[in-house]
């Protein structure tokens, strides 16, 4: 592990420490054990296939359905395995605080559903192989449609509702899609996002030949939309107007008089999803997860790492079309027979910053998973955790943080205030990718909950081979931050490829490290075999020689007692390279004079990291620019301090914060004391 293949250390590993190195050691028997938890068509008899390219294949001779899996073998029950019927349990919890709705869906109800939309898909011309856009906001059609199209093997591509119209026709490009399914629109406090005509406009946009239909759920909430006649598509039209090719069809138009459809077995390998992730270049990449590989990893993490089972309640307060909704809000939960809850809602302003713990209560959640800016705008709206204590939360086995780091002042603000009279509820930052699909780093509550170290991701999850390694490639010691890479092969339910892309798969991941799959982090192991991971690599910063870490500057501020969350940044110097900037905000009602919380800031990262992390400014702003899954955009903001162009990401949760953000730093900021000055774009003047 930490060092590069140094032992864990720390607390006497009983379960975890033979666990991990069993998984190393012997993959294929660790895992052919794990694939007993799968129901298959064809059981695999070879594990794992490390031959034919660069990333493994799992259970390659193996056929399954995913949809099978997920939801008729929980309603059937297995005489074999000796597992009951659950036909009768609540398999998904639709709680809406957008509309009010509360929906309950049994596990026959949720196979009834998804088998009557697959076979109108298939009705429709979509067979295995095909792929399909899935452009809905949090409503249950969004589950059923991922899930139906798992049913009869198509491959759903899930694009975050409201993305705009480029990002949307890049993907539609990619995939090249049979089918779009969306809705007549989205819901955000205070507006709405109508969705076909974003649609509209992509399919304008698209170089491909449109999708042969659009399925639209209809909403409530919107007005009823009225569709184009269908029009047969010829070559001889311009791309502008070939949108009239695609049938526009109502989604109950769509199932009516539909034949309920049997799941299709598909090998193992077969793709089940692509989901694309923001690219270095601007196109997206798309990462595809496989369909054998994916079950039995999911399976796995679900009992050892979230130790959540059959009947009980997991909340992953994220979205559908991030790999966190994939993963743990449709696929992980109902693969074990547990109950998964899909939220419309925010952690606060709907309608404030008890609406997570309402949920909780509400519904008996065991185990929580959201993303630590979640946490940080619950702390600044709700600073004593007041509205938290209103509520019954005795349910709550453990509440998950991973999306971005847990910084430790975040962490001992939930543990001593909000978890409070909740010690044996432990709050467990961990550490994944959209590319992994599950965590890397965890505590594994479910195989042997070991102490938690605030800062840390904990340790590496069997199956994963982690290392931390210099520029060079060359293991560093414990303490020492680096390049997080981990060692091939890697573990089964991490991507299969970029779709359609090989040689920037390779770019991308694996020619940097050979041997190794980048991760594109950086961090350290600590002497107990521990991992922080301090931020993206490109979020150090260099200075006069020395090489920052973000991260650490930024664990350093947040300790302020002022402070709700904050964001530190490289800034140009033609001295010393980069000197740190921090972009703070306060916590509600706190009010102090920014000079002295700059001094106290300065004061503080000299303190916690040494002389020569000398902070150069502290900007109180209102809000941090951030995606719609909760990471700040670091590399937009270093742009716009150092004056460069920049475009604004499609990731985006709200644009205004980034123009407000961009207006306070182009007016300028308090001046450093000392020789130099700061000009008002931002860049450092050096005076003769």
């Amino acid at each position: 592990m930490g060092g590069g293949g140094r032992a864990t250390g720390g607390p006497e590993n009983q379960a975890y420490r033979p666990v991990y190195q069993t998984s190393l050691v012997d993959p294929a028997e660790f895992w052919a054990e794990a694939a007993e938890a799968i129901d298959w068509v064809t059981p695999p008899t070879q594990i794992v296939d490390t031959t034919a390219r660069s990333m493994a294949r799992w259970f390659p001779d193996a056929r399954l359905n995913t949809s099978f899996n997920a939801l008729d073998r929980h309603v059937h029950g297995s005489d074999t395995a000796d597992e009951p019927s659950r036909a009768d349990q609540p398999a998904l919890i639709y709680d809406s605080a957008m509309t009010g709705a509360r929906v309950v869906f049994t596990y026959a109800e949720l196979l009834a559903k998804v088998a009557e939309f697959a076979g109108a898909m298939a009705r429709l011309g979509v067979g295995m192989g095909d792929r399909v856009i899935i452009y809905l906001p949090m409503i249950p059609e969004a589950v059923i449609a991922m899930l139906a199209c798992a049913r009869i093997g198509a491959v759903h591509s899930v694009v975050f509702g409201g993305f705009a119209a480029p990002e949307l026709a890049a993907r539609i490009d990619d995939a090249e899609p049979v089918l779009i399914i969306t809705a007549s629109g989205g819901l955000e406090p205070g507006r709405t996002i109508e969705y076909p005509s974003i649609v509209l406009q992509a399919l304008d946009l698209a170089e491909t030949s449109a999708p042969r239909h659009v399925i639209v759920k209809q909403r409530p909430q919107f007005p009823t939309i009225h569709f184009p006649p269908p029009q047969p598509a010829t070559e001889s039209l311009p791309s502008s107007t070939e949108t009239v090719a695609a049938q526009w069809l109502d989604w109950e138009d769509a199932i009516r008089d539909a034949q309920p459809a049997d799941p299709v077995p598909v090998a193992a390998t077969d793709p089940l999803y692509i989901l694309y992730t923001s690219g270095t270049t601007g196109k997206p990449k798309g990462v595809v997860r496989d369909n054998g590989g994916h079950a039995v990893a999911l399976s796995w993490s679900m009992r050892n790492i979230y130790d959540v089972g059959p009947g009980q309640v997991m909340w992953a307060a994220s979205d559908v079309g991030w790999v966190v909704g994939h993963s743990y809000i449709v696929y992980a939960p109902l693969l074990v027979g547990a109950t998964t809850l899909l939220y419309e809602g925010k952690p606060v302003g709907t309608p404030d910053a008890g609406a997570y713990w309402r949920v909780v209560a509400e519904h008996n959640v065991r185990v929580l998973f959201t993303a630590p800016t979640a946490l940080r705008a619950i702390r600044k709206a709700d600073p004593e955790a007041a509205l938290a204590h209103t509520y019954d939360l005795s349910s709550l086995r453990a509440l998950f943080c991973a999306g971005e780091r847990l910084d430790p002042a975040t962490y001992e603000w939930a543990t001593a205030t909000l978890l409070a009279d909740r010690p044996d509820c432990p709050l467990v930052d961990h550490w994944w990718q959209t590319e992994t699909g599950w965590p890397i780093c965890a505590n594994l509550l479910g195989l042997q909950q070991l102490p938690i170290k605030a800062g840390s991701a904990s340790v590496p999850v069997p199956g994963y081979r982690l290392r931390v390694l210099d520029a060079e490639g060359n293991p560093v010691a414990p303490g020492t931050e680096g390049n997080i890479v981990i060692g091939l092969p890697l573990p089964p339910g991490t991507l299969t490829g970029l779709w359609r892309d090989e040689d920037r798969f390779q770019r991308s991941y694996m020619s940097a490290f050979p041997g190794h799959c980048v991760t594109g982090d950086s961090g350290y192991f600590d002497d107990d075999g521990y991992l922080y991971v301090l931020g993206r690599s490109d979020d150090v910063i260099n200075m006069a020689g020395h090489r920052l870490s973000a991260g650490s500057i930024e664990a350093a501020i947040a300790g302020h007692e002022a402070i709700a969350e904050c964001a530190v940044i490289g800034l140009p110097d033609e001295l010393k390279g980069q000197r740190p900037i921090a972009y703070v905000v306060l916590k509600s009602g706190v009010e102090i004079d920014p000079n002295r919380l700059r001094d106290e800031l300065i004061a503080r990262v000299r303190e916690q990291i040494g002389a020569i992390a000398t902070l150069h400014d502290a900007v109180v702003v209102s809000a941090l620019p951030k995606t719609r899954s909760g990471k700040i955009l670091r590399k937009t903001m270093r742009q716009i301090t150092a004056g460069d162009t920049y475009e604004v990401p499609s990731t985006i949760e709200d644009a205004s914060v980034l123009a407000a953000l961009e207006v306070q730093i182009r007016a300028g900021r308090p001046q450093d004391p000392g020789p130099e000055v700061v000009a008002p774009n931002g860049d450092p003047i050096v005076p003769p």
